[in-house]
């Protein structure tokens, strides 16, 4: 459960970062598909294997 939880946080981080207009998180904007798509597979697999 606690995986779900980490993997649905990737996810939600990596969107904030493709979204923000803050300057600070300028710098870190190519890794934001890096995080959405970590956190797509790892939820996706997740899912899968708590069911």
């Amino acid at each position: 459960m606690l995986g779900i939880i980490v993997a649905a946080c990737m996810l939600a981080f990596g969107i904030f970062l493709k979204l923000t207009k803050n300057p600070d998180f300028a710098q870190n904007k190519k890794f934001a598909w890096v995080f959405i798509g970590i956190g797509i597979i790892s939820l996706i697999f997740k899912i899968l294997n708590y069911i």
